[in-house]
């Protein structure tokens, strides 16, 4: 309950960011930065590159979103279906193409690590309660495009939206070791849309980029077993993701 309760606090917090970021980049003034050269030494020797690349380092917090079916109206064992978020880690690859002055398109090649856990709740003392971690390694393969403010003293606003691909190299091996244990089996191919907000800071050799992210995922990963209640009792699993990235881009 706790870990779901840091994570709800990162996600109100993050649509706070993003909001006051975006109404940032609306007011600011384009024509203003320009007569502030001087505070904008760093931004004018990366202003020429139509291309650069990059490393990201994050920290994730995963979750499912479990919808019930009306089996689960029927059943007379299990009362609650929860999923608790779980902590995880990103490393990748920044492409980013320059569009014009305000936009960019990136490609983030990322292999990512995460931890989802779903709690059933049942209601017979002889019965009991059920837990399924789902520990994985991603291949993930996001495209964004990025909106970015005028520069200020070397610093400029930004948001992101885009979609990203997912593949579950551990799905395999899930499978091998757990066999006839598992409760649900979850589909190791995943589609996610992403929108986030982040800064850039612009350094002599390097650009800081911190940025925040959600991801919510729209393709239904749970792969149904008439067989096994707990399967049954669910209609769909989709993936939901917190992320904060460090960019270091050049």
């Amino acid at each position: 309950m706790q870990t779901t309760n840091v994570r709800n606090l990162f996600v109100i917090h993050g649509y706070k960011i993003i909001l006051l970021l975006f109404i940032g980049m609306l007011f600011a003034n384009p024509a203003e930065a320009q007569r502030r050269d001087k505070s904008n030494y760093n931004y004018f020797l990366f202003k020429q590159k139509p291309y650069y690349f990059g490393l990201t380092l994050g920290s994730n917090s995963s979750r499912f979103s479990a919808f019930r079916s009306k089996q689960y109206i029927y059943s007379d064992s299990i009362t609650s279906v929860k999923s608790v978020s779980g902590p995880g880690f990103n490393l990748g690859i920044v492409t980013n193409l320059k569009i014009g002055e305000y936009f960019d398109f990136r490609f983030l090649p990322t292999l990512s690590f995460a931890e989802r856990t779903l709690n059933y709740t049942k209601n017979s003392r002889l019965t009991p309660n059920s837990q399924e971690k789902v520990e994985s390694i991603f291949v993930e393969m996001p495209f964004h495009f990025r909106f970015k403010s005028a520069p200020y003293r070397d610093k400029r606003l930004f948001v992101i939206g885009g979609v990203k691909y997912a593949f579950d190299v551990a799905s395999k091996a899930r499978a091998t070791s757990e066999g006839s244990d598992q409760i649900i089996k979850i589909s190791p191919h995943d589609f996610s849309l992403e929108v986030g907000a982040g800064i850039q800071l612009f350094f002599p050799y390097f650009i800081f980029s911190p940025e925040i992210k959600m991801s919510y995922g729209i393709g239904n990963t749970l792969l149904f077993n008439p067989n096994l209640e707990e399967s049954s009792v669910l209609d769909k699993i989709l993936s939901r993701t917190f992320t904060i990235s460090f960019h270091f881009e050049g």
